[in-house]
């Protein structure tokens, strides 16, 4: 055989792998908290509990009730089959409305979606609004309780044949077609709907697209109700070119269809949010949309004068979050509430709506807010710390009370550890920014990061993103990585957000027309190499003849690039997801055309710039063994990027491994069938476990 392609006999064994018991102990049954929403009394939180079940093979996603006051435990009020999501109070607080997929009461198949209103404190039974053929998302009361506004997929009639055989050509006119777990989305779009809650009428459409427009369809799912009921403020794409320009505005679409632009056409505006008298909005944005990253913004639009203003600027840090962005919330004493990051943490926030002052920090300390709400009559948050799963909290003037225990038996069972922070001084420092990476050592419960009695191996890991941030919060990645006997090395260099500004932008290309900076591959490679230098020389645990590094999607790009650049630090590494080669990315990718506003030149007028920077221009330099780990529905990062390295691996000699996942996205790690997740671990423990020297159980 040519090569050192890895020989099948020596490949783990998927079928009785040593570390099974190990991953499914740190699997099954995790739990997690999202969509929280406070009932307008404040008694009462509804909430989305998401289970992972390895026998089932899928995750069990129910409605959660819990009472504030503390009178009755928390409890889910739906079965979860087949599963249900998005809670919504009706505004006197007598119903919930959620997103399912059961039946209502036609002798139809089960629908793709359906939409349905519960009684909680009134009479009646539960029943079936809307049921649709496609996604539904974002149901949303009317404040007179009258209606209910959702977002509904509408598939274009060639969605009407069986499958892809018997459905006419798609004729393609601009980016962005597809998504990554959702496949084509140009020819199914979310419309705005609104149904009347009595069942009197049917849906209506408010955004039908004019089939002799000049723009095509696009998604209208970011919406909220104006305080008198008569009309919803969305943020959309509804502008020729938008595909180019990357511009999104706010309209006001009234329940007769109306629509009138409110925004001036440049930036990127969303989330929007109507105050209590109807006459700010407040939403997230920035004024530049073809630069990124950026430090997005809460900003106010004045509906009589049009004029808008950035209110949280003296916070220098996104308010668009790792977690997912919240929409602002206007509190009756004129304030406005956000989420935003900060330095591995994530924080619920007030600002004055005119800017007149800094924004203020509603919660501290080491800890993530997954998912919160607030009202007048209270606030409740589901957060996260490094060693535990996502509880929920109402908190309040005197102090705070924990509603839910849905992680106490799993915490108790797998013991997660916990971690200690450390900062290296950042090299070649940015303008703007405070010169330290901010980084974390995680080791097997114990073990103090300062023993030298015994090294152990160490696994690097690189975060996604680039703007995203490692921090505060239970990472199942590190836990099984800890608890297989491995060190673990975590860090944000810069291009993370969770920091100034420039913090992020210091990888911007050095071409960038705005902002320009080193590009990828230069600084926050610096970073990276710091902080495992700084660790191995701070922490005697760490074997510096036993180093290995993961990361997934950027993180696999640096993944990829360390391995040819390492300078003898690394043993091995495993790749996955990456992106290989930034020019075939740029018209392969569900986002390609976006990395431009990164990186500066786009590639038809730049190629080099982008293989500049790739990964695949260095592979002949690459000295170790590679691990490379993809998914082949992945259109973030497209499985040819896998392909791509494995065929250069494989010509030039060099030991490699690759495993390819069917029928999962770019987000295998995150939410891939429970099976695929399972195999994904036992395949990285037992591939670090050869190379690093470790047992397995």
């Amino acid at each position: 055989m040519t090569g050192n392609v890895l020989p099948m006999a020596s490949a783990p064994n998927l079928q009785n792998s040593p570390w099974r018991t190990l991953v499914e102990e740190r699997l099954d049954g995790l739990s997690s908290i999202s969509e929280v929403t406070l009932s307008p009394s404040g008694t009462e939180v509804a909430f989305t509990v998401s289970t992972l079940s390895l026998a089932a093979n899928t995750y069990v996603r129910r409605i959660w009730l819990a009472d504030t006051l503390g009178t009755r435990p928390a409890a889910p009020i739906t079965s979860g089959d087949p599963g249900e999501s998005q809670p919504a109070w009706s505004p006197d607080g007598r119903y919930l409305a959620f997103v399912s997929q059961r039946k209502g009461d036609s002798d139809s198949p089960r629908p793709a979606a359906s939409l349905h209103i519960m009684p909680i404190h009134a009479p009646g039974e539960l029943r079936r609004l809307v049921e649709r053929t496609d996604a539904i998302a974002a149901p949303s009361w009317s404040p007179d309780g009258r209606f209910i506004a959702y977002a509904a997929r509408v598939p274009h009639d060639r969605y009407s044949a069986i499958d892809d055989r018997g459905r006419e050509a798609r004729r393609i006119d601009g980016f962005y077609t597809r998504l990554d777990g959702e496949g084509w989305i140009y020819d199914r779009p979310f419309h705005m709907f609104v149904a009347a809650v009595d069942g009197t009428s049917q849906p209506r459409d408010l955004t039908p697209h004019d089939v002799n427009s000049p723009y095509r369809d696009h998604d209208q799912a970011d919406f909220a109700w104006i305080p008198d009921s008569t009309a919803l403020v969305c943020s959309a794409h509804r502008h020729e070119n938008w595909d180019i320009d990357l511009v999104s505005d706010l309209y006001l679409v009234t329940l007769s269809g109306e629509v009138r632009k409110l925004t001036d056409g440049t930036g990127s505006r969303g989330r929007p949010s109507p105050s209590p008298d109807g006459t700010n909005i407040a939403f997230v944005g920035s004024d530049d949309s073809m630069t990124y990253p950026q430090n997005v913004k809460i900003g106010v639009l004045n509906l009589a004068s049009g004029s808008s203003r950035w209110v949280s600027h003296a916070l220098d840090r996104t308010v668009e979050t790792t977690s997912g962005t919240v929409r602002p919330i206007w509190r009756s004493d004129g304030m406005l509430i956000f989420s935003a990051e900060d330095r591995g943490t994530c924080h619920v926030y007030a600002v004055d709506p005119n800017g007149s002052s800094a924004p203020t920090a509603l919660t501290t300390g080491a800890t993530w807010a997954r998912s919160w709400d607030l009202n007048d009559n209270g606030f409740v948050i589901a957060r996260s710390t490094v060693d535990h799963p996502a509880e929920l909290f109402s908190i309040t003037a005197s102090g705070e009370a924990q509603l839910t225990s849905l992680s106490a038996s799993f915490v108790h069972r797998t013991a997660p550890a916990g971690w200690t922070h450390f900062t290296v001084p950042t090299p070649s420092p940015t303008p703007g920014t405070i010169p330290e990476i901010d980084a974390w050592i995680m080791c097997p419960n114990g073990i103090d990061p300062t023993d030298d009695s015994r090294p152990l191996p160490v696994i690097v890991n690189v975060h996604g993103g680039p703007h995203t941030q490692y921090g505060e919060t239970y990472f199942d990645e590190a836990q099984m990585q800890v608890a297989a006997g491995f060190v673990v090395i975590m860090c944000n260099p810069r291009g993370s957000s969770g920091r100034e500004e420039a913090w992020g932008q210091a990888i911007l290309g050095p071409k960038h027309p705005h902002h320009p900076g080193t590009g990828w591959g230069v600084a926050d490679l610096d970073d990276v190499i710091a902080v495992i230098d700084a660790a191995l020389n701070r922490f005697p645990v760490c074997d510096p003849k036993r180093l290995g590094m993961q990361g997934g999607s950027y993180g696999g790009y640096m993944a990829t690039l360390l391995a040819a650049r390492h300078e003898g630090r690394l043993v091995t590494v495993c790749s996955e997801r990456s992106v290989n080669n930034m020019l075939t990315e740029e018209w392969s990718s569900d986002i390609g055309t976006m990395f431009r506003v990164e990186h500066g030149p786009n590639p038809v007028d730049d190629p080099a710039e982008y293989l500049r920077m790739s990964p695949i221009t260095f592979v002949r330099d690459i000295d170790i063994p590679m691990l490379i780990i993809h998914s082949e529905n992945d259109l973030r990062c497209p499985i040819s990027q896998a392909e791509e390295l494995f065929v250069h691996l494989r010509l030039l000699d060099k030991p490699v491994e690759f495993w390819r996942f069917p029928g999962e996205t770019h987000e295998l790690s995150r939410s891939g069938s429970p099976m695929h997740r399972r195999q994904r671990f036992e395949i990285i423990l037992e591939w670090f476990a050869k190379h690093l020297g470790v047992e397995a159980p």
